[in-house]
């Protein structure tokens, strides 16, 4: 989860190679997440987040003279990019898994490039319930790549929790929602919207806004009319944190509560003190409250990547290990990666181990099986939490 002593600012530790000796052979884990532009201090997260799995697998020995190695690609954060860099590691006969994307939207193009190649996919991040249950999630949910999985909970349960949260904990029962119009954003509004009203929340306005802007005025002056308790947001926060700013400022002096996409030291940082009292949830249970969360945490430090763990640092470590936990069984009579991949995928159904997250398995759509997520407030300049528990 986000913490800012989880990585310390000294040099990168891991890099694109964790050193195969001359006997040794190689298979590659790729990463695709935005390694430059606004979220790229996510993405980084979960680079150096699968560097770190990567390099303890290889200290272990557990893979025998298999070594790994972590070829990031950055995507940007758009989608075309992000198809490019899943064509580039899907022509490399020594990629087996991807640990990625950040972005739902840019999911959708990179999962068929790597289906179609056998490679194992696993999202620290993807919430958008369309990428594992089809079309139709709710009403008949079918399983759309057998390569693609998510150690993350689905918008479809991190939407309803934060209604619930705002509805029956905080007594908020109007608001106003706001989404950028991006897949991830959307998405969750309407899973948050859907549950909010269903407990009988009013949503006095619905806005949106275009995720390449930062000034909001039209919007803050639009939703300051209807007198909102506070705004629901829907999409990341180099939007996020500039609203909250700009409706403090103009009188609009409510919360804003978003998801996991704003729940990053970096809203603090842009939002400044007008971020006091704003809200966001995140999936899984706070890492530092975990045992292994804390040893995840430490070892993180103790490598010296230049970036922070973030947001989905642990869900990454954990994407890593799974992808790990299925080649141990994959690479076992292997003679090349080639061969290993349809096993990989294969082998991804059995896996079950205590993560640094909590308990780490997919259910037959390739979904976590946890469902515990957690409220964050910021208090004292950082993100705390306040709420964790279960989504049932």
């Amino acid at each position: 989860m986000a913490l800012t002593a989880c990585g310390t600012r000294g040099g990168d530790s891991g890099g694109s190679s964790d050193g195969a000796g001359s006997g040794d052979k190689v298979v590659k884990i790729g990463v695709i997440s935005p390694l430059s532009g606004d979220l790229s201090a996510l993405g980084l997260g979960i680079q150096h987040s699968v560097e770190l799995a990567a390099k303890q697998a290889n200290d272990s020995g557990d893979l025998g003279d298999w070594k790994i190695e972590v070829v990031p690609e950055d995507d940007e954060g758009k989608p075309e990019v992000g198809k490019n860099a899943a064509s580039k590691l899907a022509s490399d006969k020594d990629v087996i898994g991807v640990v990625g994307t950040l972005n739902s939207s840019v999911a959708g193009p990179v999962q068929p490039i790597l289906d179609k190649a056998k490679i194992t996919m696993v999202s620290p991040a993807n919430t958008n319930p369309t990428l594992t249950r089809g079309a139709k999630p709710a009403d008949a949910p079918e399983r759309v790549y057998d390569s693609y999985f998510r150690t993350c909970t689905t918008d479809a349960i991190q939407g309803p929790f934060a209604a619930r949260y705002l509805y029956e904990k905080a007594g908020i029962k109007e608001l106003a929602t706001v989404h950028d119009k991006k897949t991830y954003g959307q998405g969750l509004v309407d899973a948050f919207s859907a549950e909010y009203k269903k407990l009988g929340g009013k949503i006095v306005a619905a806005e949106t806004i275009n995720p390449d802007e930062d000034k909001f005025s039209a919007v803050v002056s639009s939703l300051k009319a209807k007198k909102p308790k506070a705004v629901y947001y829907g999409g990341e926060y180099p939007q996020a944190a500039p609203l909250s700013q700009q409706m403090k400022a103009g009188g609009l002096d409510v919360p804003l509560m978003g998801g996991d996409g704003i729940f990053s030291p970096e809203f603090i940082k842009l939002a400044g003190k007008d971020a006091a009292g704003d809200l966001a949830t995140s999936v899984g249970a706070p890492t530092a409250s975990l045992d292994a969360g804390k040893k995840f945490l430490d070892d993180y430090e103790a490598a010296g990547y230049s970036d922070p763990a973030e947001a989905y640092g642990a869900y990454s470590y954990d994407a890593a290990t799974a992808i790990i936990e299925a080649m141990k069984v994959s690479l076992k009579d292997a003679e090349t990666v080639e061969d290993a991949r349809q096993g990989t995928i294969d082998a991804m159904k059995d896996v079950s181990f205590d993560g640094v997250t909590g308990k780490v398995a997919f259910d037959e759509y390739g979904d976590t099986t946890t469902r515990i997520l957690t409220v964050y407030e910021v208090k004292g300049g950082a993100w705390k939490d306040v709420n964790t528990e279960e989504f049932k």
